[in-house]
């Protein structure tokens, strides 16, 4: 004589049909929290692949936007680039919003030099979201920027390239607090 309960008639429903929702498994990661383990660059290049004299420490005349470290790029004068990124994981149906800081100061008195930055997503052709120039201020400003949701994990490389041209004037550009989001 076979015995079964509501309860286990339940789950027994519940394997066959495959859940009660359609949500999440328990047992994924969640779409939750910041997951870049040096955004505001605190812990020099630590998370990050960047050319040499990337990070530097704020003073009073030219301060982090938190902190006391930022990436810095270019402010030279001279023909050159310099680049700055990092991966990180995208897990499947999650979406990754990367927000930024950037300041700018320059001598510059027509485009010349430029910061690119670029999201490359599995699957996805790389793309150039931002393209600032001399012309972004001297105070911080924010920018985001989002990958949308993929029903597989992906990673994203988040970039920062920086071109110069000799003989224009300068132009610096300052990047801090690059925040990866999952939601």
């Amino acid at each position: 004589m076979a015995f079964v309960s509501a309860a286990s008639a339940a789950a027994l429903l519940l394997l066959a049909t495959g859940g009660a929702s359609y949500g999440r498994p328990a047992a994924d990661q969640p779409c939750t929290g910041q997951i870049h383990p040096n955004p505001g660059f605190e812990r020099g290049t630590t998370g990050w692949t960047a050319g040499p004299r990337i990070v530097v420490f704020g003073d009073a005349v030219r301060p982090a936007h938190t902190g006391r470290a930022y990436a810095a790029f270019a402010g030279l004068d001279v023909t050159r680039s310099d680049l700055l990124r990092t991966t990180v994981t995208v897990p499947a149906n999650c979406d990754l919003t990367v927000s930024f800081w950037v300041r700018t100061t320059t001598t510059e008195t027509s485009r010349g030099d430029y910061l690119n930055v670029g999201l490359a997503v599995t699957g996805i052709p790389p793309k150039t979201r931002f393209s600032l120039a001399f012309d972004g201020g001297s105070q911080w400003r924010q920018y985001s920027m989002s990958t949308g949701t993929a029903t597989t994990e992906r990673t994203a490389t988040i970039s920062f390239l920086a071109s110069e041209t000799a003989g224009n004037g300068a132009t610096a550009f300052d990047v801090d607090d690059v925040t990866s989001t999952l939601s």
